[in-house]
């Protein structure tokens, strides 16, 4: 057990084993409205704020993302073979030299403007903004009370989440943060290894040095990419403490974590999440805790549906959810890779109106480089994205799932996204997708219309289809031919289509 863990820490973790916790003094002595059990957690329900929103973009940004490399570098630069090593070798010198403590500072935010951005993802139409918190290469992108490796004290030297929250706040978004911390203790550990062959084989890499074992965590035998096997008592004090000053500092509507919940402490954080969050706002639930529905060994932490609200990484149901999901992905890679294909805009937003079509809400996440700025390519996604969100917003925002989600070849499941590019087959023009919004049935039509649109699922012998009084295109003036027939609803080829990426008709009853 390390020296730094207090009788005092001690305590706490008995304490908080047990599953008691100083809930926020707003309750008074009063009895908090959620404990740490399954049973207590399951009175959660998602707030109509996340329900509504549909569209949010992250901020995925931390050190990792200095070298300009992608996703888990902290991990692959300490892993002999992987391209990141060869890369940090070529360009850095060997992780015994040269470590990641050492590529911390790289990540100076020199050019970074939050206001900017924030304004560009507004116009967007992203209705929260969510940033990391900490990721798995055990850095704080906040002032963390626990943790001296944070980014105030190193890289940018300034209080990223911070200033990404007020600004945020500042114009009128929902402010979210993300932990990845839990699998951090076996997940970094890599950073004991060495290099099993060449010329630095056997030479320690530098998380041996135990200057830095704050950084590197203390050592211990477990390095898979998962949630720690055997976590040591310091260990699970710093993830608590971490998370919970997060929580406190900040007061965000939504806390999404990288996993299951981790375990008692898990469920304690969550309960004290949702006690903190009611205590904010005069006694009602606005809060959302976001994890990830995991594997029956869980290994990456605990999950029970009804505890909080599920997020779905890369991944698209086949089916209409009966709750509200977070689908979280990435024009590229979660951490900024120079000279990767991103997905073209035209992909997100048709993601984006399955997810939702299936009572979902989209998170995208935008990898910034290392000064804070987006690249060209980037912002031109963005605006296409702005683009399409004005004219069809419509049909996106505080909208509801219709009886079916669509119809059409892409309705064969898309559960599983082996592509880490977006989400298998693109959909097609011949793909429709339906969502609803006080009385009004919206229809996507996913592409390009080269012919006239027939939709059976509209058809008047239907029981659950409208009966139309009126169908229009939105986003123009055009007086549309169409009827609705026993068999089907059927409209003919706009003349004009306000939008390539989908045409979207508006049929009220």
């Amino acid at each position: 057990m390390s020296a730094r863990f207090s009788t005092s820490r001690r305590t706490a973790l008995r304490t908080l084993g047990a599953g008691l916790l100083p809930w926020p003094a707003a309750f008074g002595a009063k009895a908090p409205a959620f404990d740490s059990s399954w049973e207590s957690l399951k009175q959660y329900r998602c707030p109509d704020w996340f329900r509504n929103a549909k569209f949010g973009i992250w901020a995925h940004w931390g050190p990792q993302g200095a070298p300009m490399e992608g996703d888990w570098y902290a991990r692959n630069m300490y892993v002999q073979g992987t391209r990141q090593y060869e890369y940090h070798l070529k360009t850095y010198g060997h992780p015994s030299q040269f470590g990641f403590k050492d590529i911390i500072p790289l990540w100076t935010a020199k050019n970074w403007e939050p206001e900017t951005l924030m304004r560009m993802y507004k116009r967007a139409g992203a209705r929260y903004f969510a940033t990391l918190g900490v990721h798995c290469d055990n850095f704080d992108c906040w002032h963390s009370k626990h943790h001296r490796w944070n980014a105030v004290n190193f890289g940018p030297k300034r209080d990223v989440v911070g200033i990404w929250n007020k600004t945020a706040r500042e114009h009128g978004l929902r402010f979210a943060v993300s932990e990845h911390l839990a699998w951090s203790y076996d997940w970094f550990n890599v950073n004991k290894g060495a290099d099993k062959t060449g010329p630095y084989a056997g030479v320690p890499y530098d998380g041996n040095d135990p200057a830095n074992q704050d950084l590197y965590w203390e050592p211990h035998p477990e390095s898979g990419a998962n949630f720690p096997v055997n976590p040591s008592r310091h260990f699970q004090w710093s993830w608590f403490a971490r998370i919970k000053d997060l929580i406190d500092q900040h007061k965000p509507d939504l806390v999404y974590t990288d996993g299951g919940m981790y375990g008692q402490l898990g469920r304690t954080i969550a309960a004290y999440y949702y006690n903190a969050n009611m205590s904010w706002n005069g006694g009602e639930q606005q809060g959302v805790y976001s994890l990830k529905q995991t594997s029956p060994d869980g290994i990456n932490g605990e999950y029970q549906p009804g505890a909080g609200t599920r997020d779905m990484e890369r991944s698209v149901p086949d089916t209409i959810l009966p709750e509200p999901f977070q689908m979280d992905t990435c024009l590229g890679q979660w951490q900024y890779y120079r000279d990767f294909r991103y997905r073209s805009a035209k992909e997100l937003v048709h993601t984006l109106v399955d997810v939702v079509s299936k009572n979902g809400t989209m998170l995208l996440s935008v990898p910034q480089m290392p000064d804070g700025t987006l690249d060209s390519e980037e912002e031109s996604i963005l605006h296409d994205i702005t683009t399409w969100m004005r004219l069809h917003g419509e049909a996106i925002y505080d909208t509801r799932p219709w009886k079916k989600f669509g119809d059409g070849p892409g309705i064969a499941a898309r559960h599983r996204i082996a592509n880490p590019r977006g989400p298998g087959k693109p959909l097609s023009p011949d793909d429709i997708r339906y969502t609803t919004r006080e009385g009004k049935l919206y229809v996507f039509c996913m592409g390009p219309q080269e012919r006239d649109i027939d939709l059976p699922s509209l058809g008047a012998a239907n029981e659950a289809a409208p009966r139309a009084k009126n169908v229009r295109l939105i986003g123009s003036d055009e007086k549309l031919k169409w009827t609705q027939e026993a068999g089907s609803l059927k409209i003919a080829r706009p003349a004009s289509q306000p939008h390539p990426f989908t045409a979207v008709f508006e049929v009220v009853a």
